[in-house]
């Protein structure tokens, strides 16, 4: 799994970015400034670094130049609201590799940082996902069986995903209605009821995968 290490001091969207970036299969490191941002390169060792520049303690650039004085190959992204020419420059003169202007769009974040990693030789396999005889590309956001491939949805993809994740436990209705829907009334979970439906006959063709409704609660994914 692809580590990404994130430095932001806000905390309101350091929350955002994470959840997203988590949701998509990247394994995130937070940290609010760059201090604690340099001690974590350090021990970590992460695919990539997402900066903020404008920080407590240490600064933005200042944690670029000190982690090129320590390794010259992990990607730099800075993520920020300094827009100016000669803060974009100066980015990229201290070892950035990407610079990405607030408010931006998560959809945006991802396809860079995929693009800078793949530039740097990484491979991430946490995209497939082995289920029972299935196999699941979050990247194609395809479900294939026995050489049968069947489109998905990002919805359909991201809640098989989040099921097989949560194998064996129970997995909250509203945590998946807040992380895919935009509020819990009673037709997002009917919606959610029918996606469920919807992704029981997907998986319907190896007999061992079962979801089951915890009344009341959530849903478990097992496989026997």
């Amino acid at each position: 799994m692809m580590t990404v290490l994130y430095v932001e001091d806000e905390q309101n969207l350091a929350l955002i970015v994470s959840d997203s970036l988590e949701s998509h299969g990247f394994s995130v490191v937070h940290k609010g400034n760059g201090v604690e941002a340099l001690a974590a390169f350090k021990h970590i060792k992460p695919d990539v670094v997402v900066l903020d520049v404008m920080m407590p303690l240490m600064d933005g650039f200042t944690v670029a130049e000190e982690i090129r004085k320590l390794d010259v190959q992990t990607p730099i992204l800075f993520l920020t609201a300094m827009t100016q020419t000669e803060d974009v420059v100066r980015g990229f003169n201290l070892g950035g590799d990407d610079y990405v202007r607030k408010p931006f769009k998560i959809e945006e974040l991802i396809v860079r940082i995929e693009a800078l990693t793949r530039k740097n030789g990484y491979v991430s396999d946490s995209r497939i996902y082995i289920i029972g005889k299935y196999k699941l590309d979050t990247h194609k956001s395809s479900l294939e069986f026995e050489g049968e491939v069947e489109k998905l949805s990002f919805r359909e993809m991201e809640l098989i995903r989040r099921l097989f994740e949560s194998k064996d436990r129970v997995l909250p209705r509203e945590e998946i209605i807040k992380a895919y829907w935009d509020n819990n009334t009673y037709f997002t979970g009917r919606s959610l009821d029918v996606f469920i439906s919807r992704i029981r006959k997907y998986l319907a063709a190896d007999s061992r995968i079962k979801i089951t409704n915890v009344r009341g609660v959530g849903y478990m994914l097992t496989i026997d």
